[in-house]
């Protein structure tokens, strides 16, 4: 169609869709429209199934090279390590499937959400359809509860408000109209004729023509916005993928040196190969892809503790690494419940906690608020009602002004419900003193039937124009202003309308209602910022109100500008990525904008998490980085979307998250340089040892062991190492570093070098000293080095020497495992002739550990002088 919905009349939209409002379509003219535009429904058409999905998993690079390091180590006799080996491969590709798999799932959450039964007028008859029947132009009626069906243009409405919090953002509710709106370009929360798909009508009700089905809707829109949504690898995966890459490359290619330099040497070519062999499948960190998931998950269950669920293991990662977080303002940032605020009485702009119920003008004000209300209290202190009416309502109960007892003084004798023509509602109540009126509505609405305004000295005359300027004045500061008035009747009018009554009233003053934030929202924005984070408001809300919300969580400034959908529409993707990084606030976006605000930011490099509770979050959700959704107020689109569910929907949460996210990071770092430096030590004593002469420090079953007691439970303990002290007083990663960065490249050079250089010290002066068991004391010695060097690396930045070393038991433990199993080897007998090994002397075995020992020292110095040089 040639113009949109929200544009056309009442009768033109008969006309486009060829309908008639009062009879409907005919069945004939629903079953050719239905043949034509398909079922009213999200189809799950496109997608690969479990199979395809699960052999996806066995293509990444790291993954064949740890199917081949199996092989190897199949080859070599090594059946333990195989089967070690492919059952990491196997949890690897039961985590990735799981990944893949939840995409499917936020597309059936956003089908379940649909209704199923809807009420359609054809051929004159109200009839109950299933919804996916309904087609363009079928006439449907609403009533308050009701699922809308599908995208309708509204034709009647009687006091109608939708709740389309999880579609706009908006958390009030949408009160609705049929007259056009002319502009073409109006925001959804601004279409006031239209019901969408998969909103609530909350009151009233209505009849509308049937303008968008299935994906053609709204809702369908942000169905196949998450379906066309690529999830960016985490970087965590491309860092390991890089790294694996890196490792794979250099381990073959000195192995292949290590068995050429042997032959040259005329060493067996059978036990070079087989050293080669072993060598490479010990430089191989084949326990990486486990220990990192082990971490992640350990991290996972402390964030659950915390009320942070893990939907996805590498999303606990990605917390460190964020640099902004995008946040939706309803419900996440705020409380999503309408609070009284601020009040105007007498003239002044007052915080609702400050006015003084002795005050009589003060006390009618209240009065009003509690009597002029359609809540139906459930006990003393909860209520049944709309926003609006439960915030007046909390607000004079907070100040000791109970409804059901007021209503027991003064009981309600007539009522004008409020609509959308007049604004506003009055109820008329039997007093002591008499009949008396109240009246509540839009300040508009009111004001100008006020001729008198209630003052701490009595009545005074109004000035309608600085009562309106106050009023505008608190809209600006994003406050939703209601006006309250009254007046006594000498008896019931003869006329019920409205003109009767609603007349020559007294104005009691102004209530300012407010989505607050919530309490420790504002903290949390400065921890953020502490932190280097940049935090940023995406809402689909008035800018006004937008504004008012950042300035008292410290997002923004007196001055802060807040850009809206329309700005952002006028931008090109290039002059949007060049704004997007002083821009805090955004206001009346739209589902698609906000996954180009994500967009923008992951091009100028940034890693971003997008909070949010809605349908319209859920493509930004699983657009950005980490997607996090609410866990009680959210949707279950939302919920499947994202990769991290605040439980108790509280913002200050994901600052505890940030701070595991970190810590979790810290820790696979700290195990990446374990794991590399002694692989590269292993390297470097078989290689330097072939060069320069000496025998072949180790056999291949020897290296395979050391492989085996050193890296998995010294690694695996590192999960449980706790945060370092400045862990969230220093800025994010940047999205670049790679895992190497920050010094632990050139850690790994001399460190590695150094326990290399003793282990051939150790080989060298026990073949000097004409010891038959020199090959035992190396291989003890290439055992202790990386023992000590696992106590010395768990704190990065301190030292660990003092109550920091007794801080986590689980590598003291893993610590006295492998030693244990180490000793085992050298002195149990039936184990020496497996490892080729002969018990050491108690003075050789103090050597060897005294020579180890060096490495915990040398660590602790090298700490010591980055802490003073850099």
């Amino acid at each position: 169609m040639s113009r949109l919905p929200h544009t056309l009349t009442v009768d033109d939209v008969a006309a486009e869709f060829e309908t008639d409002l009062r009879q409907g379509l005919s069945a004939d003219q629903a079953a050719q429209r239905a043949a034509r535009f398909g079922p009213n429904a999200l189809p799950e058409a496109g997608r690969r199934g479990p199979l395809p999905m699960l052999a996806s998993q066995f293509t990444d690079f790291m993954i064949l090279l740890l199917i081949a390091a199996a092989a190897i180590s199949g080859i070599v006799g090594d059946i333990e390590d195989t089967i070690v080996i492919l059952a990491i491969v196997v949890l690897n590709a039961a985590i990735g499937f799981v990944q893949e798999y939840r995409a499917e799932q936020a597309l059936s959450a956003l089908q379940r959400l649909a209704p199923e039964r809807a009420t359609v007028v054809r051929t004159g008859a109200a009839q109950a359809v299933l919804a996916e029947g309904l087609v363009p132009g079928d006439v449907v009626l609403l009533e308050a509860g009701n699922a809308v069906p599908a995208d309708l243009r509204l034709v009647e409405a009687v006091d109608l408000k939708l709740g389309e919090a999880a579609l706009t953002g908006e958390s009030l509710p949408a009160e609705k109209s049929v007259g056009p709106l002319p502009d073409p370009g109006l925001p959804l929360g601004d279409r006031g004729n239209m019901a969408f798909k998969g909103t609530i009508v909350l009151f009233g009700h209505a009849r509308g023509v049937v303008v968008a089905t299935g994906m053609a809707t709204e809702l369908g829109r942000i169905a196949t916005l998450l379906e066309q949504t690529d999830t960016p690898r985490t970087p965590l995966q491309q860092r390991l993928a890089a790294f694996g890459r890196q490792i794979a490359i250099g381990a073959v290619a000195i192995c292949i040196a290590l068995f050429l330099l042997g032959l040259a040497r005329g060493e067996p070519a059978l036990l070079m190969l087989l050293t080669a062999i072993s060598l490479a499948v010990a430089a191989i960190p084949e326990a990486m892809p486990a220990v990192v998931t082990v971490l992640l998950a350990l991290g996972a269950r402390r964030m659950a503790q915390e009320h942070a669920l893990i939907r996805r293991l590498p999303a606990v990662e990605t917390l460190g690494s964020v640099t902004v977080i995008c946040s939706d303002k309803t419900g996440t940032l705020t409380r999503n419940e309408m609070r009284a605020t601020e009040v105007m009485l007498d003239g002044q702009r007052l915080p609702i906690d400050a006015v003084d119920a002795r005050v009589p003008a003060a006390a009618t004000l209240l009065k009003s608020m509690a009597l002029c209300n359609d809540v139906v209290p459930s006990d003393s202190r909860a209520a049944l009602g709309e926003p609006t009416e439960l915030a007046l309502w909390r607000a004079a109960a907070d100040a000791g002004f109970d409804r059901a007892a007021l209503l027991v003084q003064a009981p309600r004798v007539r009522d004008l419900p409020f609509d959308s023509d007049r604004k506003r509602m009055t109820t008329i109540h039997a007093g002591p003193d008499g009949l008396v009126a109240y009246v509540k509505g839009a300040p508009e609405s009111v004001l100008p039937r006020c001729t008198a305004m209630a003052t701490r000295d009595g009545v005074a005359t109004l000035d309608p124009q600085a009562a309106l300027h106050l009023a505008e004045a608190m809209a600006a500061d994003g406050l939703r202003v209601l006006a309250l008035a009254w007046r006594p009747c000498a008896g019931l009018p003869d006329s019920a309308a409205p003109e009767a009554i609603e007349s020559d009233l007294i104005l009691l003053g102004l209530a300012g209602l407010l989505d607050p934030p919530r309490p420790e929202t504002a903290g949390a924005v400065a921890t953020c910022r502490q932190a280097g984070i940049i935090p940023v408001m995406i809402t689909g809300d008035h800018p006004a109100t937008a504004r008012a919300v950042a300035r008292q969580i410290g997002l923004i400034d007196d001055d802060g500008f807040v850009m809206t959908g329309r700005d952002l529409a006028d931008l090109s993707d290039l002059d949007l990525r060049e704004q997007v990084a002083s821009v805090r606030v955004y206001a009346r976006v739209d589902p698609a904008q906000k996954i180009r605000i994500v967009a923008a930011l992951q091009d100028a490099g940034q890693i971003a998490a997008m909070t949010g509770d809605g349908v319209n979050d859920a493509p930004a959700l699983a657009r950005a980085n980490i997607g996090v959704a609410m866990g009680q107020g959210g949707t279950d689109v939302a919920r499947q979307a994202a990769g991290l569910v605040l439980l108790d929907d509280n913002f200050a949460t994901i600052v505890a998250a940030v701070r595991e996210g970190r810590r979790i990071y810290d820790n696979i770092r700290k195990f990446v340089r374990f794991i590399v430096t002694c692989n590269a030590a292993e390297i470097l004593t078989l290689v330097v040892a072939t060069l320069v002469g000496l025998p072949v420090p180790l056999l291949p079953i020897q290296i395979l062991w050391i492989n085996l007691v050193t890296d998995g439970l010294p690694g695996l303990a590192l999960a449980a190492e706790p945060a370092e002290r400045d862990v969230m007083r220093r800025p994010p990663r940047a999205p670049t570093e790679g895992l190497l960065a920050d010094g632990i490249l050139l850690h790994i050079v001399w460190v590695g070098a150094l326990m290399a250089g003793l282990t051939l010290a150790t080989q060298a002066l026990a073949l000097q000293a004409g010891l038959e068991h020199w090959r035992t004391m190396v291989f003890a010695v290439l055992t202790f080095v990386q023992m000590a060097h696992v106590l010395a690396i768990r704190v990065e930045r301190h030292t660990v020497l003092g109550l920091a070393f007794f801080s986590n038991p689980a590598v003291l433990g893993a610590v006295a495992v492998t030693l244990v199993l180490q000793g085992a080897a050298i002195y149990v007998p039936a184990l020496n002739a497996i490892f080729d090994t002969q018990p050491l002397s108690l003075a050789e075995l103090a050597v060897c550990m005294a020579v180890s020992g060096t490495v915990l020292f040398a660590v602790e110095l090298e700490k010591w002088v980055r802490k003073r040089c850099l």
